[in-house]
């Protein structure tokens, strides 16, 4: 039995034992005696969190502050002001959040009827903070209720879009986490626009973002804690709805249950807690996560506590645990200066991958997201349909190759590119040139590598909503140049080959640890799509902690890059991902036949006589080195890779010796247009070439879940 399946197992139980689902009865002793020891740990947690500080006062010291002494040690203000101003308010600010989000994850989950349903993976604490984000973008000042309320709007409308897209609460874990995951990254991806176009206006809000517990006096606190407090009590009195929720609709209606105004009630109410949470710390990744998932796998000892009346409090308690653990570990194994510019989100997030992945492998799920109709090979197009395709193509690839070398700051004439290709272009001309034209190369060749990988990986994984950046690899790659970047120092140059090494090595160590992970005596694609996610997330989570540690003066230069810009490349940054090309595109191609049979099922290529999973590793190997060396190139971009190929499909059909030249072609046409659209919309001001390409394949990657609902 899956862990899954015992998350849930709820449900299964009191379908076979109505009453189960009812109050009273056993189990009510072990209940209270978990939420007793609990909260007694939250004491105990609290009180080592209280001593963690740059202020040097200890325990004793804030003992005596309580009892009225001053410190012995001398101490640059008494330890009443440093208990009050500082570290008190970062500890309930600590517990707040803690409760709010584990409550609302408990929520999530059982509403959903989904493990993994929380507000990360419902993408609420993203819309929280795109929506935070634009007020201060856009210089809109609101009284603090008034901010409060846009939380809520962008968490609420975030959640709802996901459920709509994956299908409420039939939906599959994959599909939950796919639309989930989809929906933050076009948010986040908006979210960096803003941050780099709006640069004053959004001063601190990366950090914030990440989620921080630092609190400047106790008034947040006070102000949120009632409405935390208020969505608890709430949630408690829909908790015997929610346990006959679990039977399932038709049960539940027989029961007297209004089940949609109880589950809109409950996801409006979990949200709210969400937004209290976002409004006071940031968005702190996977509490929502966590904190429910170790409640349930103690029901499988005391089932008691499966019950919402104690799920709902014990997970908020649980959540508390972890947000303050994860600060005072942090600010333990750091220094609490070096801890001061770590968010505690960070911690959270990569603890929270750790625990998608242990699900995620635990996890037999299957759904609507194996192959929907788009993947499917369609019918067969005539070689005259597809030798005019192809022609298109390559004529509008030359074409946005032109464009992208013309336009810019200083619009150039093809009459100067022509004296630019002859050698006698004038200094202006010549200086244009030689900084646009490695980034259009880099552009065409960046985006051609990653189609075609994320093409060689829809077919192996015959998971059409696969892509690298979905599977970790993207995220690997970036974050192995980030270590380059931050850790050669402010004042040291990083050269191409290192920079084209390390995202070389973070990929096919992303690589490694979903394939590894996901290998369960084989390889589903499910699971691997999964496993891609969290790893994805704590490479994210450890890039940031590089990024905000790093010299202030690299900041933006790094960001921008993450962001997937071609800004200052260099012809030796290309020449990777051009050699690659040339090799690994016909190789492809030659293995056509092979990519056809593995995108259809396990039996069929055994039978033609090819080892599965040597193809598999192969395959993906390749995307991976595809992979980094267009990160080397162009910078962290998503989305080229789940684009490309479903247009490609959409075009030739489905059999790879077509889709793959025609996927490579759509790629480097789609991020050389962006490429040029961000660097001369807006000139002089840039925005990255991966942000354009995330406002295109964002609404695509959903309108492609929205279409794929069975």
């Amino acid at each position: 039995m899956s862990l899954l399946d015992r998350t849930a197992p709820v449900a299964d139980r009191r379908a076979e034992d109505p009453a189960a689902a009812l109050p009273g009865g056993g189990g009510v002793l072990g209940a209270v005696a978990a939420l007793l020891l609990t909260t007694a740990a939250l004491v105990v947690v609290t009180g080592w969190h209280l001593t963690q500080g740059t202020s040097g006062l200890g325990a004793g010291d804030l003992l005596g502050a309580l009892l009225g002494r001053e410190p012995s040690s001398a101490s640059a203000s008494s330890a009443y002001d440093v208990l009050v101003s500082s570290r008190l308010p970062r500890a309930l600010a600590g517990i707040v959040v803690g409760v709010a989000l584990g409550a609302a994850g408990a929520m999530f989950a059982s509403l959903a009827r989904n493990a993994l349903a929380s507000p990360d993976t419902l993408a609420v604490n993203a819309g929280a903070y795109f929506a935070a984000t634009l007020v201060a973008a856009l210089g809109i000042q609101l009284p603090y209720v008034g901010d409060g309320m846009v939380t809520f709007a962008g968490g609420l409308a975030a959640a709802g879009l996901v459920l709509l897209l994956a299908g409420g609460g039939a939906a599959s874990t994959t599909r939950l986490v796919l639309a989930g995951s989809a929906v933050a990254l076009a948010l986040g991806s908006a979210v960096g626009a803003l941050l780099l176009l709006f640069a004053q206006e959004t001063t601190g809000l990366f950090a914030w973002g990440n989620g921080t517990l630092t609190q400047l006096n106790l008034g947040g606190v006070a102000r949120m804690a009632p409405v935390v407090a208020a969505c608890l009590v709430a949630a408690l009195l829909l908790a015997r709805r929610m346990d006959l929720l679990a039977l399932g609709d038709d049960t539940a209606r027989v029961l007297g249950v209004p089940v949609r105004s109880t589950r809109v009630t409950g996801f409006v109410l979990a949200v709210a807690l969400c937004a209290a949470a976002v409004h006071l710390a940031g968005p702190l990744g996977f509490i929502g996560l966590c904190a429910p998932a170790a409640v349930r796998l103690l029901a499988r000892r005391l089932p008691s506590v499966s019950r919402h009346v104690v799920l709902v409090p014990l997970s908020g308690l649980v959540g508390a645990l972890l947000v303050l653990l994860s600060d005072a570990a942090l600010r333990a194994l750091l220094s609490p200066e070096a801890a001061l510019v770590v968010p505690t989100g960070v911690t959270t997030t990569l603890l929270g991958a750790v625990v998608l992945v242990l699900l995620a492998r635990r996890a037999r799920d299957a759904g609507p997201t194996r192959r929907p109709a788009s993947a499917r090979p369609g019918r067969h197009h005539s070689r005259l349909r597809y030798a005019v395709i192809c022609t298109a193509l390559v004529t509008a690839t030359l074409g946005a190759a032109l464009l992208g070398l013309m336009a810019g700051y200083t619009w150039l004439l093809t009459g100067d590119l022509v004296n630019w290709a002859r050698g006698v272009a004038v200094p202006v001309v010549q200086f244009a040139m030689d900084e646009r034209a490695p980034r259009v190369v880099a552009a065409l060749g960046g985006g051609a590598a990653l189609a075609l990988a994320g093409t060689v990986v829809q077919a192996v994984c015959r998971n059409p909503l696969a892509e690298p950046g979905i599977l970790g690899i993207t995220g690997g790659a970036g974050l192995g140049a980030v270590v380059v970047v931050t850790s050669a120092g402010a004042t040291v140059a990083v050269s191409s080959v290192s920079l084209a090494l390390g995202s070389t090595v973070g990929a096919l160590v992303a690589f490694a640890l979903v394939y590894g992970l996901a290998w369960r005596g084989g390889l589903d694609s499910d699971r691997l799509v999964l496993v891609g996610i969290g790893v994805a997330a704590g490479a994210q989570a450890l890039t940031a902690f590089l990024l905000l540690c790093s010299d202030p003066w690299n900041t933006p230069r790094i960001f921008t890059w993450l962001s997937g810009s071609t800004y200052d490349r260099e012809w030796v940054q290309v020449l990777p991902v051009l050699v690659l090309l040339a090799i690994g595109l016909p190789l492809a191609w030659v293995a056509h036949r092979e990519l056809d049979l593995v995108a259809l099922d396990d039996e069929t290529p055994r039978l033609a006589g090819i080892h599965l999973e040597r193809l598999r590793l192969l395959a993906l190997l390749g995307a991976a080195l595809l992979t980094a060396a267009a990160v080397a190139a162009v910078g962290v971009v998503a989305f080229v890779g789940l684009v490309a190929p479903h247009a490609a499909r959409a075009l030739v059909s489905g059999r790879h010796l077509r889709v793959l030249p025609v996927a490579t072609l759509l790629g480097a046409l789609l991020l050389s247009l962006a490429d040029t659209l961000g660097r001369s919309v807006i000139a002089p001001a840039q925005v990255p070439a991966g942000l354009v390409v995330a406002a295109i394949g964002a609404p695509y990657f959903l309108w492609l879940l929205h279409r794929s609902r069975a």
